[in-house]
């Protein structure tokens, strides 16, 4: 039996999540494990369709695949994006179709589930026969309860391969949408001394995405700038190298044109857009690189109280993860979401009500400082980098430390001694039974009362 290990990281074989797949080779000797550095030599394979063929034709002959790769931006690596983009382009889907397939990650936990989601339904669109996913936490392989987790995990997939067991279609076919936009009448839209930035990867004139772009640009008085990440300097994808980590200096300064246009242009707006086409599941393999080398900051929420709104052509209606995915990645910049457009939301009337509506949205929004509150993607997701960097991850993210420890972010609940002793004090006084009923009888209303104190204090609005 002969499983094709596609290999997600821009690292190669240097990879955790190559360990991982070592493990079940060693494991498992009767199964030959045959790797591709795909994420790694993604530029040779956009030029050289030969090497890229005689992959592909390995992973036909191959009795499975197993999709491995470290998690970046929640999601996979742009490098191992574009490959993705290559067998669709290129018409190689059928190499695919039929195969027993499997995902195997590495990453500290944060939105893994996105990037699992993406690749299955990258599977069901390849009609790949869908087997599960197994997400390792970067130091699972040292623990032996999950090394034998992994192991079985392994037995069933290899089980699965055998057996021909069938996977259910969770993902169906996505369907263009059929609307041909046309900007309507434009109510301006005054910005009152805040900068508009709209970004889109690539907007072929005369498309819908340039057609909406540019209306919502138009709305906006001054109109937006505009800017095409095709026209920006980018020499390659994020290295994971993590150089970064200690002065958030990445390994790219001074070889290319993205710090400076991050810092300059991303940094410097008030209200920020972002505008592409969608190509398989996420958008381009190019604004996947934009995302990856804004990795550049690390942890460090460095878009804070900006405006950020998403304008997209193509089945975004259908791609819940994706909105999952931009919606986590605003709220971890502690940034305010305008919203969502998208062409196929409903007719060119109701689209062009649909820009109106999100550009006055954010000047508004921009206008009183508002950011919605912090929902669970911001809080968990905080908190999970909290404890990473404090702990075990400190020495390689130092900026994050300095960041976190400056803004009183290591604020640890064990740290809150007034609550721990009310908390020890109660818990020993409702162990006596008659105090645990009295509590039991005033617990809804005590619970109020802090609330309903402010809220009669409150002097009304004139």
């Amino acid at each position: 039996m002969k499983i094709a290990v596609l290999n997600g990281s821009p690292k190669g074989q240097i990879s955790v999540t190559m360990q991982y797949v070592h493990f079940l080779e060693r494991k498992f000797p009767g199964i030959e494990f045959k790797f591709f550095d795909v994420a790694l030599k993604i530029k040779k394979l956009e030029k050289d369709d030969k090497a890229f063929q005689e992959i592909i034709a390995e992973i036909a002959a191959a009795d499975a695949v197993l999709w491995a790769f470290p998690l970046y931006f929640l999601l996979v690596a742009s490098q191992y994006k574009r490959f993705i983009e290559l067998i669709f382009e290129r018409n190689v889907t059928a190499s695919f179709r039929g195969k027993p397939a499997a995902v195997l990650t590495t990453s500290i936990n944060f939105f893994d589930y996105t990037a699992h989601n993406y690749i299955h339904a990258i599977c069901d669109d390849l009609q790949m026969n869908y087997f599960g996913s197994y997400s390792a936490e970067m130091n699972d392989l040292m623990k032996s309860r999950e090394r034998q987790r992994l192991k079985t995990f392994g037995e069933l997939f290899i089980m699965a391969i055998k057996d021909g067991t069938p996977s259910i279609r969770n993902n169906k076919p996505l369907i263009a949408p059929d609307v041909v936009f046309a900007a309507e009448k434009i109510t301006p839209v005054e910005t009152e001394g805040k900068k508009v930035l709209i970004v889109v990867d690539d907007a072929a004139e005369g498309s819908n995405l340039f057609q909406m772009v540019e209306r919502l640009r138009q709305t906006f008085s001054p109109a937006a700038e505009l800017v095409q990440l095709k026209d920006i300097d980018i020499k390659g994808g994020c290295l994971g190298c993590v150089q970064c980590g200690f002065d958030n200096v990445c390994a790219y300064e001074g070889k290319d044109g993205f710090i400076d246009f991050f810092n300059q242009k991303i940094k410097t707006a008030d209200i920020l857009f972002f505008a592409g086409s969608v190509h398989d599941r996420y958008l381009s393999s190019l604004w996947k690189c934009y995302f990856d080398r804004s990795f550049f900051n690390g942890h460090i929420p460095v878009l804070p109280d900006k405006q950020i709104g998403f304008v997209i052509s193509g089945p975004f209606s259908q791609i819940y993860n994706l909105r999952e995915i931009f919606e986590a990645s605003v709220e971890m910049q502690h940034a305010g979401l305008v919203g969502f457009v998208s062409d196929d939301m409903g007719s060119p009337a109701e689209i062009n009500v649909a820009l109106q509506n999100i550009a006055s949205r954010s000047a508004i929004q921009s206008k009183l400082g508002y950011i919605q509150p912090p929902t669970f993607y911001q809080v968990a997701g905080t908190k999970l980098f909290r404890d990473a960097v404090w702990s075990r991850l400190r020495v390689v993210f130092q900026a994050d430390h300095r960041y976190y420890k400056e803004h009183g972010m290591y604020n640890f609940p064990q740290k809150n001694y007034k609550w721990r002793i009310i908390n020890s004090t109660l818990v020993l006084l409702t162990k006596i039974p008659a105090v645990r009923r009295e509590f039991i009888k005033r617990m809804k209303t005590e619970m109020i009362k802090p609330c309903a104190n402010v809220v009669k204090k409150t002097e009304p609005r004139v």
